[in-house]
């Protein structure tokens, strides 16, 4: 796995981003049986900055915690045959890897709702990471079953990596 970080603010966490985030990030493809090795890119931002993405890719002009933006146009979530039909979009051409998309986190998101949770930054970050690991696997929460899929996945892989609510 090829595990992009670009911080783009002078937020430091306590704990690695790149080893949380390919972490959480191994712990989902290892979950939905996703048989390539993948390219994630992940960007740190800050409210202001999330709110442009938003705004621009979104047409939201409001702040948000993650944004993702998955490569792959899955017929059914966690379906990685629709990465071969369009092989050539999907895969980078030198490494082979399936590009799998790209992820926006607002640090200051995650400091707010640490903090409104009542649980440590490490778990909110690892949390959004596996939250939109999970859109870029081509889940979604529209509809209360789709929703309820997502917590328990999400759910899985934080508890089988022992990052806990506090």
């Amino acid at each position: 796995m090829t595990f992009y970080v670009e911080n783009e603010t002078d937020k430091e966490f306590s704990f690695s981003v790149q080893e949380i985030s390919e972490k959480v990030a191994d712990e989902v493809l290892k979950m939905e049986n996703c048989p390539y090795g993948t390219c994630i890119n992940l960007l740190l931002t800050d409210n202001e900055g999330i709110r442009t993405y938003n705004r621009e890719y979104r047409d939201i002009d409001r702040e948000t915690d993650v944004l993702s933006f998955p490569n792959v146009e899955y017929e059914c979530a966690g379906d990685f045959s629709a990465a071969e039909k369009a092989r050539a979009q999907c895969f980078d051409l030198d490494s082979g890897e399936l590009i799998l998309g790209d992820i926006i986190i607002s640090v200051e998101k995650v400091e707010e709702q640490a903090k409104e949770y009542g649980h440590s930054s490490l778990r909110e970050f690892a949390f959004l990471v596996a939250h939109s690991m999970l859109h870029l696997c081509g889940y979604d929460h529209m509809s209360e079953d789709e929703a309820a899929v997502m917590e328990e996945k999400q759910e899985m892989v934080l508890n089988g990596l022992g990052i806990v609510r506090n």
